[in-house]
């Protein structure tokens, strides 16, 4: 069963545009196959393959003299030197589409991109499965279902009798693929505490000291260890909005898992009762709606500034989403009845900065239908689908 992405049109747009495009993001997010899928005449190579990716690395100029163009690179991020050769083979003559690449987004990746495609290559982030599009192919499917069982494409096209059977398999992959040679990273048990830690502070604000004290490793070593769940997609952290108020807002991020499947199986979460029995429910619930923004706006290649709001006294907005100094502001409950005091932060909002830096207000919850909220700020009580059609630019 194919499952159709909101990133292909982003994928055409970028290839009528640029010679090379650049596909990124976590571990079986579905890129190849979104590329396979969308052109099925291009010549595809894998570099998974140890053999060929011995003989691109060490005759570069030959391997791609004697590509089929256009042509699909998967996994590119496993043969360095290519880059260097591809940039004087695409300035040779600089034809749109002529190179699809795909690479599980890493430090050395993205250095390389940048520093001998700049101008040549146009880049793409990509996530797991967005909740409309698996509700597309499944439309049974609940929200809160869709939370626990995640995004990635394969748990909803196969077969799994215990979905810990994936995630199991996808966390030793990612450990052994793409942690084990980071620098920094020595003993492969403790960054599975850290990434174990770290599910459990999901929707949360961040305080490095307690996680590396909960783990048991330095504050160094924890922020380090969380610029790799970042790089890799793993999660997102969120920075604090402030204008010249700054002293009277925190200054911590807040850390959301980019797949709350994931985020789940690493809490011991493994179904909808057990979601709803967690404390961790409204912090996943959040992690949840934030998750589905990102994927709208990376699938739209937008990427408008985004923030969360909370002051020393306690007043917080879960997210902010800024376009020429106005906000879409996002309150996450876990309710399917919310309330007018659902949306009292907006008014704290609109007190602190103006009412008119408000353009919309939302409560995301699991209401069936949309309606007015009835307070001040007009907050809307929406849906996840509902809210990610609001949000469409």
């Amino acid at each position: 069963m194919w499952i159709s992405r909101a990133w292909g049109p982003a994928v055409a747009a970028l290839a009528r545009s640029y010679p090379a495009v650049l596909l990124t993001g976590p571990r079986q997010v579905g890129k190849t196959s979104l590329l396979r899928h969308q052109y099925p005449e291009h010549e595809y190579l894998t570099f998974d393959d140890p053999a060929l990716a011995r003989q691109a690395e060490s005759q570069p100029d030959q391997f791609l003299a004697s590509l089929r163009e256009p042509a699909i690179l998967d996994e590119i991020q496993y043969v360095p030197s290519l880059f260097r050769p591809l940039k004087r083979r695409i300035d040779a003559a600089r034809r749109p589409g002529r190179f699809l690449l795909t690479g599980s987004q890493t430090f050395a990746l993205m250095q390389n991109v940048t520093e001998s495609l700049a101008g040549r290559c146009g880049v793409l982030e990509m996530s797991s499965l967005s909740f409309s599009e698996a509700r597309a192919a499944e439309p049974r499917l609940s929200d809160l279902e869709m939370l626990v069982r995640g995004g990635y494409p394969q748990i909803h096209v196969g077969d799994f009798e215990r979905l810990g059977d994936f995630y199991t398999s996808y966390l030793a992959t990612y450990l052994e693929r793409d942690v084990r040679n980071v620098r920094g990273v020595g003993d492969l048990r403790d960054f599975d505490r850290f990434l174990r830690a770290a599910a459990l502070r999901t929707g949360q604000l961040l305080s490095y000291s307690e996680l590396a004290r909960d783990v048991g490793v330095a504050p160094n070593t924890a922020k380090s260890w969380l610029s790799v769940l970042e790089i890799s997609g793993q999660i997102h952290l969120l920075e604090p909005y402030h204008r010249s108020l700054g002293k009277r807002l925190t200054k911590s991020p807040k850390l959301y898992f980019m797949d709350t499947g994931l985020a789940c199986y690493l809490a011991g979460i493994d179904g909808v009762k057990t979601l709803l029995r967690s404390p961790l429910a409204g912090a996943l619930w959040e992690t949840f709606v934030v998750g589905q923004i990102i994927r709208k706006l990376q699938a739209a290649r937008e990427r408008p500034p985004l923030w969360f709001w909370r002051t020393a006294s306690g007043d917080e907005v879960d997210l902010l989403i800024e376009r020429g100094g106005r906000f879409t502001a996002i309150e996450c409950k876990l309710t399917e009845t919310p309330g007018r005091g659902d949306a009292r932060a907006f008014g704290a909002l609109a007190d602190f900065y103006g009412a008119d830096t408000i353009d919309a207000a939302f409560v995301a919850c699991r209401t069936s239908r949309s309606h007015l909220l009835g307070d001040p700020s007009r907050a809307r009580a929406v849906g996840v689908l509902d809210l990610v059609d609001a949000l469409k630019s």
